[in-house]
């Protein structure tokens, strides 16, 4: 069985954000430090156990980015996968989910995968929208936010609990190859293991380039980017505590909070 986990290199949290002189993104060289999307770690991790259950299974993982994100394909390695795959782009920018989805389908069409991994959603932009753009891209059937998985005792087909709205779960049955996003907590991830990770920094890593005639048009532009504006402000209230509470007490009727 082949699998193939997609992965994304995000900004360590402590890293100050700075927007750039034109307002179209984030300043990238003010940028500290970069990491592994943490939810892309469960992917990774739901990969590598499947790996463990299933003899003769091969993990790819692979990512969408400019240079330095090959360290989280290494990062992968380093947890089990066996091969990296960097689809490199020139740009520091912003790269729409669409973009990301069909670089990564492009490469995936002609690879047999069973299963296609990818982490719920990004800790930056939380849009969730690569992995079902990758699995339309295939004709594939997908799932979101799985938080467990099993697969049929034919190998053909998985089945799958996902979460939905309101706590409640979701079961699907479906039909391999199949799309499926990890949510956070289907499992522990591991660290990467030593060993794994020389093993990473010897073998390489195979890049891909999709192919300009299908390149897709692009479908969105950042008009421009802003920091948060602060909508409402707190009150604070001074005096002794029965004028406080008098004072309290007034404007939650001014707003209609209390009859």
């Amino acid at each position: 069985m082949k699998i193939m986990v997609c992965i994304k290199q995000v900004c360590e949290s402590e890293s100050p954000i700075q927007i750039d002189d034109q307002a179209r993104w984030i300043q990238m060289d003010a940028v500290t430090g970069y990491k592994m999307n943490r939810l892309d770690e469960f992917a990774v991790e739901e990969a590598v156990l499947l790996k463990e259950a299933y003899p003769g299974t091969t993990i790819d993982a692979i990512t969408v980015g400019p240079d330095r994100a090959a360290e989280v394909i290494k990062r992968a390695i380093g947890m089990g996968a066996d091969h990296g795959v960097h689809i490199v782009t020139e740009s520091e920018g912003y790269i729409s989910p669409f973009s990301i989805a069909s670089g990564i389908a492009d490469y995936a069409r002609e690879k047999h995968y069973a299963l296609i991994f990818a982490g719920v959603m990004s800790e930056d932009q939380m849009q969730g929208q690569v992995g079902p753009m990758i699995a339309a891209c295939l004709s594939l059937p997908w799932a979101t936010a799985v938080i467990r998985q099993q697969m049929a005792p034919d190998n053909k087909s998985v089945h799958i609990e996902r979460e939905i709205e309101g706590g409640s779960r979701d079961t699907l049955q479906l039909q391999l190859p199949a799309v499926l996003t990890i949510q956070s907590g289907i499992n522990t991830p591991r660290y990467p293991s030593l060993s794994n990770l020389l093993r990473a920094n010897k073998q390489g890593l195979e890049t891909f380039q999709p192919d300009d005639s299908v390149q897709p048009v692009l479908r969105e532009n950042i008009v421009r980017v802003t920091y948060p504006t602060r909508s409402r402000s707190g009150t604070f209230l001074t005096g002794t505590q029965q004028e406080k509470a008098t004072r309290l007490l007034n404007l939650l009727c001014e707003k209609a909070l209390l009859q």
